[in-house]
């Protein structure tokens, strides 16, 4: 629907980790649940690759709350209109759109939750903290993964951070990241093959390779090195990239989600792999916290 145009994106600070925060509202549609406030601590779900669900929480004006079931991508356009979520016609950062961060309401949103409004947020700590979790251990297990099928490849590819051949890359194509893990599919088919990989060798020692997996893991975790996001703007639309402290040397994804501070946070980090469908891997991450 029709909104005020909007000069600036929203400016988040999750990346340090902050769970709460002070803002002024921005608009309000009631007809979409959606409240946009200028600043936001919030943790918005990517409308094009939604692989870490939002936060969730609560946004207080005075005496009245509105609890935020999930932050969601939103942009309004040059002329003024808002589109939220998979609503949105063009990737983050597109030309013509200003882009923010959405609190879909659980509810009816009360009547002071007004633009003008200034308004305190605060994120559900836990499940941060648990989805933290299990986007660092997503990202660990997709670089042990590729480190423990480099044999496989008889021709060269490009390559992750740690400079093994770049499985993750080249066949991955879904990745959900739940509460204290995730779940990732790489697609085993022709295009693969052509590439070098070699899926039948995968497919005959399926079960040694994800004991290497979580060996490797295993060290990881118990090396306890430092984990952090570096930004290049307070924006929404400015880009981040994940670092993290590995006994080979640090390691940095671009990435727009949230992560833990320390491997120390993990008691264990584990995957299984299934392959069923000799087409599709599936690797399934499951993090213990400390």
């Amino acid at each position: 629907m029709p909104q005020t145009a909007l000069a600036h994106p929203t400016i988040v600070t999750f990346p340090d980790g902050s769970l709460t925060g002070e803002g002024t509202v921005l608009l309000v549609d009631r007809d979409a649940g959606v409240i946009v406030v200028d600043a936001t601590p919030f943790h918005p779900v990517d409308h094009t690759w939604p692989d870490q669900p939002g936060d969730a929480g609560t946004i207080i004006a005075g005496e009245d709350r509105a609890v935020v079931a999930e932050a969601v991508m939103a942009a309004v356009s040059d002329e003024g209109v808002l589109a939220v979520g998979a609503d949105i016609p063009v990737k983050r950062g597109g030309q013509g759109w200003t882009w923010l961060v959405g609190h879909r309401s659980d509810g009816e949103i009360p009547a002071s939750v007004v633009a003008g409004a200034q308004v305190s947020l605060e994120v559900d700590a836990t499940r941060r903290a648990s989805l933290s979790r299990g986007h660092t251990a997503c990202h660990l297990a997709s670089l042990a993964l590729d480190a423990v099928l480099a044999d496989l490849w008889r021709k060269e590819i490009g390559v992750d951070p740690l400079g093994n051949p770049d499985f993750e890359g080249r066949a991955n194509q879904t990745s959900f990241i739940h509460p204290d893990g995730s779940v990732d599919e790489y697609r085993l088919g022709k295009s693969l093959r052509k590439a070098g990989f070699d899926s039948e060798g995968l497919a005959g020692s399926l079960a040694e390779r994800e004991a290497r997996i979580n060996e490797l893991l295993a060290g990881w975790v118990a090396s306890g090195g430092a984990s952090r996001i570096d930004t290049e703007g307070l924006s929404i639309v400015d880009r981040r990239t994940w670092r993290c402290e590995l006994p080979d040397g640090e390691v940095g994804f671009l990435c727009g989600g949230t992560h833990v501070r320390s491997l120390a946070e993990f008691s264990s980090i584990t995957v299984s792999l299934d392959l069923t469908d000799p087409q599709l891997l599936v690797m399934t991450t499951t993090a213990v916290p400390a």
